[in-house]
């Protein structure tokens, strides 16, 4: 099975966006669907909390919630390895170092942001994941 790192700006896009049938809003769907197996660690988890219970984006808590404890209760918990390199935002680190801890299952690194990252062939925007996933 696949296993994917899913960004936080990858959820906040699903959930803002009215086109049901953008990639965001799939990779969601593929997340609740079982499709792949996402990737996280606990700082990860700790982010998408924060980042979607702000208020300014108004999400329902429920929804919020339900997609946050699928990915616990389904995915597959990775400690964050090190890396050096550089992240123009350092939040962006944990997704990045949690995928080289599952280096050895090559995972994805699902991200809209891909300049916010070292170049890595495994870093890919939501619409290639859609076309991995063939959804």
């Amino acid at each position: 099975m696949i296993k994917a790192v899913i960004d936080t700006n990858v959820l906040v896009s699903a959930f803002w966006t009215p086109n049901r049938l953008s990639p965001t809003v799939r990779i969601a769907d593929a997340i609740i669907k079982d499709m792949f197996t996402p990737l996280y660690s606990l700082q990860m988890i700790e982010e998408y909390r924060e980042v979607l219970f702000r208020s300014k984006f108004g999400f329902s808590k429920d929804e919020v919630n339900n997609l946050v404890e699928h990915i616990v209760k389904y995915g597959e918990h990775k400690e964050p390895t090190e890396s050096a390199a550089n992240f123009p935002d350092p939040d962006d680190k944990v997704f990045f170092c949690t995928a080289l801890a599952a280096s050895s299952d090559n995972p994805l690194l699902v991200t809209g942001n891909a300049k916010h990252y070292p170049p890595a062939d495994f870093v890919v925007s939501p619409a290639e994941f859609c076309n991995i996933l063939g959804i």
